[in-house]
């Protein structure tokens, strides 16, 4: 019998959103995960909360520099590289249906260089707009996140603000963000002639988006509605310098590898290299 060596035809919905992304700098994915697969990260993550993880994550310690106990971020911090610690974290970083519109963004493939997991409660300040490649400093090109809505999202309980175009921007030195409002203190501004957009999203979308784009969210307003989300960035395959602290990064394989700390600051200086955000 003679295999079949015919490719495989394009996927016009996949070429769509490769367009779309190289256009805007963003795509909407809908439905990628299944409601099977959302609620065992909710799951995971719930337990994770309940009970910690030992050397790793205490839910009864302070993060990002929340120390009211009263504060609802302080009650559920966000979970910082559960694929370090869990395997079905590091799962769903790798999940082949991101994966897949990974590549067809980078045109490459991909690699893993950071997993998170925000609890967003009811009464949670939101994260002010800001732009993901200030922190990750990848070098060559820039970092992809894929975000994952784990609830239902919408302008009430936070939903993801983006601002489409700002794909090409060049990265901005952050100002002083209003702590009423955000938990983080950077601040990047909507350029003139552009406006943010309100992305909302069903449990198991995926938002994708370049690490120049300008994005962020805003409060959670009600009273008894989270706002999960499972958040991963990758870079492309010939990364050659990252942030020290986005290291080891993961292949699709799951094996984990070096490369060269970034010793630049980038655009903001010699004095910054980079966070963990």
């Amino acid at each position: 019998m003679v295999a079949d060596l015919t490719p495989a035809a394009p996927d016009p919905q996949l070429a769509a959103e490769a367009a779309q992304f190289a256009r805007e700098g963003f795509v909407h994915a809908r439905g990628l995960l299944t409601p099977a697969e959302v609620e065992e990260i909710r799951e995971i993550f719930a337990r994770m909360h309940a009970e910690g993880v030992p050397g790793h994550y205490d839910p009864r310690q302070a993060r990002d520099g929340v120390e009211d106990p009263n504060d609802p971020l302080f009650q559920y911090p966000r979970v910082m590289m559960p694929h370090r610690f869990s395997p079905r974290a590091r799962h769903y970083m790798l999940h082949p249906k991101v994966a897949g519109r990974l590549r067809a963004f980078f045109g490459a493939d991909p690699v893993a260089t950071q997993s998170m997991f925000y609890f967003k409660p009811p009464g949670a300040r939101g994260q002010a707009l800001h732009q993901d490649q200030f922190y990750l400093l990848v070098e060559p090109g820039t970092c992809i996140a894929a975000w994952t809505a784990i609830d239902d999202t919408d302008a009430e309980n936070g939903a993801m603000l983006v601002v489409p175009k700002t794909n090409d921007a060049d990265i901005v030195c952050p100002s002083t963000a209003d702590s009423r409002v955000s938990y983080t203190s950077h601040f990047v501004p909507v350029p003139p002639g552009l406006k943010a957009q309100l992305v909302p999203m069903k449990a198991g979308d995926t938002l994708f988006f370049n690490g120049s784009v300008i994005h962020g969210s805003g409060p959670n307003r009600s009273k008894t509605r989270f706002r999960r989300s499972f958040i991963c960035h990758y870079a492309s395959g010939n990364v050659r310098k990252i942030s020290r602290f986005y290291h080891p990064l993961t292949r699709l394989d799951g094996t984990e590898y070096e490369v060269e700390p970034q010793t630049s600051g980038g655009a903001c200086g010699e004095g910054w290299k980079g966070s963990l955000h």
